[in-house]
C-alpha cells in the first residue's frame, strides 16, 4: 500500500509539473505573440500617419507657394496595406473610411495644377476638413486598439491643417465605441 501511495504521489506530482510547464509555455507564447502584434501595429500606424502628414504637407506647400510637387505614392499604398495587415477589424474599418476621405481630398487638391490654379489657404483647409475628421476617428480607433486606458482625442493633430478649420462650429466629437 505504501508503494502505491508513493507511486501515485510521484506520478501525480510529475504530471502536475508537466501540465504546469506546458500551460506556462502556452501562456508565455500567447503573451509574446500579443506583444509582437502590438509592436507591429504601432509601427504600421505610425508609418500610415507619417505618410499622410508627408503628402498633405507637400501638397499644402505646393498650393500656397504655387509650385509643382512630387510624392512617391508607393509609400502611401504600402503604409495602407501594412496597417491593414495587422489592424484589428475595427481599426481596419476606420483605415478604409480614412482612405476614402483622403481620396476625396486628393481629388480636390492633387487633381489641380498647383502652378497655374493653386487652391487658396481657405480652399485647401476646406478640402482637408473631411480627411482630418476621418484621421481623428482613425487615431481614436488606433488608441482603443492599443489599450483600454487610452482616452479618445477630441481634436485632430498633425496633417497639413493641424487645427480645426475656422468655419467649423465647436469641436469635433469622437465616436464612442
Amino acid at each position: 500500500m505504501a508503494l502505491l501511495e508513493i507511486a501515485v504521489t510521484t506520478i501525480g506530482g510529475a504530471l502536475s509539473a508537466t501540465v504546469g510547464v506546458l500551460a506556462g509555455g502556452m501562456l508565455t507564447r500567447r503573451a509574446q505573440d500579443q506583444h509582437w502584434l502590438r509592436d507591429r501595429q504601432l509601427v504600421a500606424y505610425q508609418d500610415l500617419l507619417r505618410e499622410y502628414a508627408t503628402f498633405t504637407m507637400i501638397l499644402r506647400r505646393a498650393h500656397l507657394e504655387g509650385k509643382g510637387w512630387d510624392y512617391d505614392w508607393g509609400a502611401w499604398s504600402a503604409a495602407l496595406m501594412s496597417a491593414g495587415l495587422v489592424a484589428p477589424h475595427s481599426v481596419a474599418t476606420e483605415i478604409d473610411r480614412f482612405g476614402a476621405a483622403v481620396q476625396g481630398f486628393l481629388d480636390a487638391a492633387a487633381g489641380v495644377d498647383t502652378t497655374t490654379a493653386p487652391l487658396s489657404q481657405e480652399q485647401f483647409e476646406r478640402a482637408m476638413a473631411v480627411p482630418a475628421r476621418a484621421q481623428l476617428e482613425l487615431v481614436n480607433a488606433m488608441r482603443r486598439s492599443m489599450g483600454r486606458n487610452q482616452r479618445p482625442l477630441s481634436v485632430w493633430l498633425g496633417g497639413a491643417s493641424g487645427r480645426a478649420p475656422h468655419w467649423q462650429d465647436g469641436v469635433v466629437s469622437p465616436r464612442r465605441p
